[in-house]
């Protein structure tokens, strides 16, 4: 059963005073979206009548083919927060749908929704925490983004040298109204560089915690004369911005993952999982990994896997198996970041720990050394892959990869193919760093 029906919704927009809802969604390249209505067009709304122009979305259908109904998700209903407390604003998230009602086949959370209906059929439940990384940023005097920061903090500081602090904790306590769990959040390793952790639940729900994350902290920073970024690597000189994304499988209320008869506590199940993820981890990376800045983080030193491995400890590897056994037993993927479609990149994560499962897949031998310290040769000698080095490479990967192409269905070319004009242009660019190292020397 749901948390709410539509009267629960008409009745808490006349005891609330809502005046807008907004009905969100997201994009293919996982920007969210809405078209907003008043109060008096909640009954429409409800009804799945609010119809959208899905030409001028990017990533979505032709212009001769526009016409989209959204279809909100009722329990996902929520005042914001941070908006005035008379005439409140509340949102829905929604699903995009034909105007025969089918789902749209290039609606993220639509493609999402198909993928748990694999897990399902095994009669499993995919569990998903995401722990979230983020720069808040110094405004120039016109408002715009800086890469400055007033912050001397490091990991774990707290105020007053962590200047964003106050920030943190406006974010932390609006999720919680909006019932977006939070388990911790603490300051990481860069000066500026912030961490939330979003409690575990199911994947579709996860999903959705993770763009509500995304805008409060943008709006909520904005609110107090910051910018905040999610991009992958905003600064040469400092670790990126991770989004690892833990996964455990369920079954019947007990975690498929664990076997206290293991010496690793893992089941087989958790062992095919982990080796599925590794064969299509090159494949997803232009989902989990999605721009070009993406790249800039997945480098040796920079706190972010390089290569295909998995450890119970070792945070170099691309897959850590973290302490916690029983129902707390988890695989930590630690390549995607924050600039990440979640929709996409759990579907396809998704896609590949069943594939491991159903193929009955045997991960290599778990890696207890730091692969940021291995040498060339030893990584070949135990056949030790590197992720995609370029969002280039990674579309490669990914057109060769059948399950995430199929995973993702018939948008799976439109986002290769909008992805790699985005490469183009980017490799067209001529830099800075080029200008000072070739103009007068050449």
């Amino acid at each position: 059963m749901g948390v709410y029906s539509g009267e629960d919704i008409l009745r808490l927009i006349r005891e609330e005073d809502v005046q807008f809802i907004r009905m969100q969604f997201t994009d293919l390249f996982g920007q969210l979206k809405n078209v907003a209505v008043t109060a008096s067009q909640i009954q429409r709304a409800l009804d799945g009548e609010i119809m959208l122009d899905g030409s001028s979305i990017q990533g979505s259908v032709r212009v001769e083919e526009s016409d989209q109904f959204l279809k909100p998700d009722l329990d996902t209903f929520a005042i914001l927060p941070w908006r005035p407390q008379y005439g409140k604003v509340a949102r829905m998230i929604c699903s995009v749908r034909n105007p025969d009602g089918s789902p749209f086949a290039g609606d993220p959370r639509n493609v999402l929704e198909r993928a748990l209906g694999a897990v399902r059929d095994l009669g499993l439940t995919l569990n998903v925490g995401a722990e979230l990384e983020f720069f808040l940023f110094l405004t120039d005097e016109e408002g715009n983004p800086s890469t400055r920061t007033a912050d001397q903090a490091g990991y774990f500081d707290l105020g007053p040298l962590d200047h964003g602090e106050s920030t943190r904790r406006e974010v932390t306590l609006a999720l919680e109204k909006m019932g977006v769990a939070v388990e911790a959040s603490h300051h990481e390793a860069a000066a500026g560089q912030h961490e939330i952790d979003l409690k575990y639940t199911d994947a579709l729900s996860a999903a959705d915690n993770i763009m509500t994350f995304k805008l409060a902290v943008k709006t909520l920073a904005q609110k107090n004369g910051l910018h905040a970024t999610f991009m992958p690597k905003p600064l040469r000189d400092a670790a990126g911005n991770g989004m690892h994304i833990n996964l455990s499988l369920f079954r019947d209320g007990r975690n498929a993952f664990h076997d206290e008869s293991d010496p690793r506590g893992l089941s087989p199940l958790a062992r095919h999982f982990i080796a599925g993820l590794l064969d299509h981890a090159r494949g997803f990376c232009a989902l989990a990994n999605p721009l070009v800045n993406s790249y800039k983080r997945l480098t040796a030193g920079c706190e972010a896997p390089c290569c295909l491995a998995w450890s119970s400890a070792n945070r170099s590897a691309l897959i850590r198996i973290p302490v916690p056994r029983g129902q707390g037993t988890r695989v930590e993927l630690r390549s995607p970041d924050p600039a990440c479609n979640p929709y996409l990149t759990l579907a396809a994560c998704l896609a590949a720990g069943l594939d491991g499962i159903r193929r009955e897949l045997t991960p290599p031998p778990e890696i207890a050394g730091n692969l940021y310290d291995m040498p060339t040769e030893e990584l070949a000698a135990r056949r030790i892959r590197n992720l995609p080095a370029s969002l280039e490479d990674a579309l490669r990967a990914m057109e060769a990869d059948g399950l995430v192409m199929e995973t993702l269905g018939p948008y799976a070319a439109r986002y290769i193919q909008d992805k790699r004009r985005e490469w183009e242009e980017y490799r067209a660019q001529v830099t800075q760093w080029e200008l000072d190292r070739y103009l007068v020397a050449w």
